[in-house]
């Protein structure tokens, strides 16, 4: 079983889409697991603040660096002599692509590590070195509100790639002839006056011509 851990403010924002559908039954079917903690339990100051200014100046706040690393050691303290992956979040990592979600496969441990606000202190990242591997990644060009999304997407393209998780291997898409189009029944449907039907390669049942359209619409 591969075990994922987030290290998030907003455990309930990322549950509530990892609990469902098949991810859902990956964690019920113990494939995968999915564990929480919060830099918030990790404060000391009475006010549970979790960020400060940042040095230099600039705008927004910065999540300070101690409560996030004893989050990630509260997260692997059962999970010793275990090969431990902690995956940061940054515009200029490297690109999340399906090669970096099979690299993410071989690891007995996933922490990934949710910032807020500006970021977190980086220090956290060079500290975290202790617990095992840093990768510091980037998913899509756009910057979001907080690492939690990207977190998401990158806990549903590793687990998709596990055996049993998607019923069977030939369904994750890169690993047959696909194309960016799919169609479904009815054959035919109308919408307004307009009639939109299914290509008529896709129904003559001539799998070399279908492959050769799929890897055409791909390109």
């Amino acid at each position: 079983m591969l075990r994922f851990h987030l290290i998030t403010l907003f455990p309930e924002a990322c549950d509530a889409y990892l609990n469902v559908s098949i991810l859902g039954r990956a964690r019920k079917e113990k494939k995968i697991s999915v564990d929480y903690q919060s830099p918030r339990d990790f404060v000391t100051n009475k006010w549970g603040k979790v960020d400060d200014r940042p040095y230099g100046g600039g705008p927004g706040m910065v999540m300070t660096a101690l409560p996030v690393v004893k989050a990630v050691k509260k997260a692997l303290a059962r999970r010793k002599d275990k090969k431990v992956v902690l995956v940061w979040f940054t515009p200029g990592g490297t690109e999340f692509t399906n090669t970096e979600a099979d690299k993410l496969t071989k690891f007995d441990d996933v922490v990934l590590v949710c910032g807020r606000y500006e970021g977190i202190d980086e220090r956290a990242a060079k500290l975290m070195k202790t617990f095992g591997t840093v990768k510091k990644y980037s998913v899509g060009k756009a910057v979001y509100t907080g690492a939690e999304v990207p977190a998401m997407a990158i806990v549903d393209a590793v687990s998709r790639r596990l055996p049993g998780v998607l019923g069977k291997d030939e369904s994750v898409e890169e690993r047959r002839v696909a194309s960016h189009e799919t169609y479904t029944r009815p054959e035919t449907i109308e919408w307004e006056g307009k009639k939109l039907r299914v290509p008529k390669v896709l129904q003559q049942g001539d799998h070399k011509k279908i492959d050769e359209w799929r890897l055409k619409g791909k390109k």
